[in-house]
């Protein structure tokens, strides 16, 4: 039985794009020309990272408190950075009785910070798909030369 992988042209090494896709979700394949896929990625990460910090709060990212999860919403970039600043600098400053009004309490604040970690380990699995992806082979183009072969 003859193997489909010695038809494959080797896949060459894009360090911009592993960049890109960590810098923001979904730039990574927008810049191989993978533009549909790139922009359903985007929509899906962005998706959790936002209903994450609507019910969790802005603390549901807190690097000083929640270390582990922290690593695992950190590969969602800069955007997770972003919130952890803000959360260190407008909300764990504040005393105690003013804090509790403005967090999001026990099992809201968890689902929070679960949303952004499954958005963060998502984006890691993401990010080494940018890896091996080629140029342009985006969905659009496959299913059309599916279409072009099967005219033939």
């Amino acid at each position: 039985m003859k193997s489909n992988h010695t038809n494959q042209e080797p896949v060459s090494f894009n360090g911009a794009a592993i960049v890109l896709a960590w810098l923001f979700p979904g730039v990574g394949h927008i810049s191989i020309g993978q533009k549909r896929r790139g922009l359903l990625i985007m929509s899906g990460v962005l998706f959790l990272v936002l209903c994450g910090v609507l019910v969790g709060g802005i603390d549901a990212v807190d690097h000083k408190n929640d270390g582990l999860w922290f690593m695992a919403q950190v590969w969602c970039g800069p955007i997770v950075i972003a919130v952890d600043l803000l959360n260190q600098s407008l909300i764990a400053p504040l005393p105690v009785d003013e804090k509790a009004t403005l967090v999001g309490l026990s099992h809201v604040n968890e689902m929070g910070t679960l949303f952004i970690a499954m958005a963060g380990l998502m984006n890691f699995v993401i990010i080494l798909d940018v890896i091996q992806a080629k140029k342009g082979d985006d969905f659009e183009l496959r299913s059309g030369s599916k279409e072009r072969r099967a005219q033939q």
